[in-house]
């Protein structure tokens, strides 16, 4: 699933690829894919439409036109491709969403599972989306912040995984990212939030915001499928010390890392550097 890191990298390719292209025509294969208006008026709006730039808020990329914003979230396995007007660019079963430039340069939304989604929103109002409305801050000093950070832990009882997941507390933690951070903090995935103490907190603050920092850095992590707008694949995975790392010594102690499951999720741990601590 592309986490934060992997939709940052798709942004920044985007933003190269087709900011200042205007849409011809746009023909949506899965009308499933489209949350909102209904499909044809989601063609017919997007005609003559320049993209002005590519944002990005959490997960979600949001697509700044000249009249209206489109949202869009990747879900498991989304992925855009991009067409050069010499290129060949033949149509596959997993290509669900074409939008076709004045250019002759196209782009291509692929979704192998279909779970993507893309909804326009009013012109500037994308961050008033439902999905974007309840998204904690991005994991980056500026806006994130310890103190309430740490209050919000405080007031928990909830295992720290599954309560760095849900997106509240801070945006653009997926599986893999969590995993590393607790890691970097030495803190166990199913301890209670409000069990951690303040230095174990801003331990996890720090591990968060420069786990999340040098996977941006290392364009995301290439796990299976993922690969950004320009076909490139992250590197961070060069870099994992927790996740998919089941069997191997810990980089820190050397205790082979193990893999349970949290709240249904894959988790990959040090069980000595990682001790659980109850109430």
């Amino acid at each position: 699933m592309p986490e934060l890191p992997e939709v940052e990298t798709v942004r920044k390719g985007l933003v190269r690829l087709i900011q200042g292209k205007t849409i011809e025509k746009v023909t949506v294969r899965w009308p499933r894919i489209i949350e909102s208006p209904e499909v044809t008026q989601f063609q017919t709006l997007l005609i003559g439409q320049t993209i002005e730039d590519v944002q990005r808020r959490g997960k979600f990329l949001i697509f700044k036109l000249t009249d209206v914003d489109m949202i869009s979230h990747l879900r498991m396995e989304g992925k855009y491709e991009f067409y050069s007007a010499t290129d060949n660019q033949t149509l596959d079963k997993h290509t669900h969403v074409v939008f076709v430039f004045t250019d002759g340069t196209s782009l291509h939304y692929n979704d192998v599972r279909k779970f993507g989604r893309m909804t326009l929103t009013e012109k500037d109002q994308s961050l008033s989306y439902k999905g974007i409305r309840q998204l904690g801050p991005e994991p980056v000093p500026e806006v994130f912040f310890l103190t309430p950070f740490q209050e919000k832990l405080r007031r928990s009882s909830k295992a720290i995984k599954p309560l760095l997941l849900d997106q509240k507390l801070v945006t653009g933690l997926g599986n893999i990212y969590v995993d590393e951070a607790l890691w970097e903090a030495q803190i166990h995935p199913e301890t209670p939030a409000n069990v951690l103490d303040e230095a174990e907190t801003e331990c996890l603050y720090q591990a968060i915001i420069d786990v999340l920092g040098r996977a941006v850095e290392a364009g995301g992590t290439t796990i299976r499928t993922y690969a950004n707008a320009l076909g490139e694949a992250g590197k961070f995975q060069l870099s994992l010390n927790a996740y998919g790392q089941t069997g191997l010594p810990c980089s820190r102690c050397g205790t082979p890392i193990v893999k349970i499951k949290v709240a249904q999720r894959g988790t990959h741990y040090c069980p000595t550097c990682q001790v659980w601590r109850g109430r």
